[in-house]
């Protein structure tokens, strides 16, 4: 089964996250469950996770339906000491707030070594802090997402993220989402039918799609490996509108979280509902 939905707002509480993501036809939603421009948030209160739950259960959202990101704050990798340990205290606390929601993946992006370290040192750094993370924590996997490898940010090639896998103790409780913007602006084409067959047959490869636990559905306004990260609506940019039904089509991809992260809200229901047009 195909799970299609867009990072909605939880603007006013986290319960709107899931009720403006039945109000534009999504089966699937992503949210941040605090502040993204904060390190720590006030402990969640009894009655907002009930209420959160509550929705969930009304709208038919499990957790294999819901990709909660983590602040962009973030850092795994941070070169220093400072930086790497209030990165890992925020990582952990959004680890058990998504714990605390009943929610069972949280998605991040590794980190950047910016220019201070090297790309090895800036991985291993990202596996540690996972392991420390996953150690204090239950039940919720930490979903590493690929990168354009805009300015100094691991994570753009297959093998950067198929390294902090094998670096990572608990191999069960660790996933990667693919962003399709990202993917093909760090030099990955898959707008062919040929191309998009290469490029999964390498990430099933490398990585493997037992790790893929969602994916961010994006075109792109940027060329082919331009390291640069800028979203468009589908169709509108350069990826075009076949690679997404392809990954529609494709039952590698299903179960999982599809997300818009597309810059205009006021499409997402249409672009849902032209993805839920190529599910045969």
């Amino acid at each position: 089964m195909k799970f299609i939905g867009a990072h909605v707002s939880a603007s006013g509480g986290l319960v709107n996250a899931p009720i403006n993501a039945h109000n534009i036809g999504a089966t699937a939603f992503a949210l941040f469950t605090k502040n993204q421009k904060q390190w720590l948030a006030k402990p969640l209160e009894p009655k907002e996770i009930a209420d959160f739950k509550e929705a969930c259960a009304k709208y038919n959202y499990t957790p294999s339906q819901i990709l909660p990101h983590d602040s962009y704050l973030i850092n795994l990798g941070n070169p220093t000491d400072e930086g790497l340990a209030k990165s890992r205290l925020s990582f952990l606390e959004e680890m058990n707030r998504c714990s605390a929601l009943g929610l069972d993946r949280l998605n991040f992006h590794p980190g950047s070594h910016l220019k201070e370290i090297s790309e090895q040192e800036c991985i291993n750094r990202i596996a540690e802090s996972l392991n420390i993370t996953l150690d204090k924590t239950n039940g919720v996997t930490a979903v590493i997402e690929n990168t354009a490898g805009q300015g100094s940010n691991i994570g753009y090639q297959f093998e950067h993220l198929a390294s902090i896998i094998d670096k990572v103790e608990d191999k069960s409780r660790v996933g990667v989402c693919i962003d399709t913007c990202h993917l093909f602006a760090a030099g990955y084409d898959f707008t062919t039918k040929e191309s998009f067959t290469n490029v999964f047959e390498s990430f099933d490869k490398i990585i493997g799609f037992k790790y893929l636990k969602g994916v961010h559905l994006n075109d792109a306004k940027k060329e082919l490996g331009s390291k640069v990260d800028r979203h468009e609506s589908l169709g509108d940019g350069i990826i075009g509108l076949e690679p997404f039904r392809m990954i529609i089509e494709d039952s590698r991809f299903d179960n999982i979280p599809l997300i818009l992260e597309t810059p205009n809200p006021d499409i997402w229901s249409r672009e849902i509902a032209t993805l839920k047009s190529f599910i045969k």
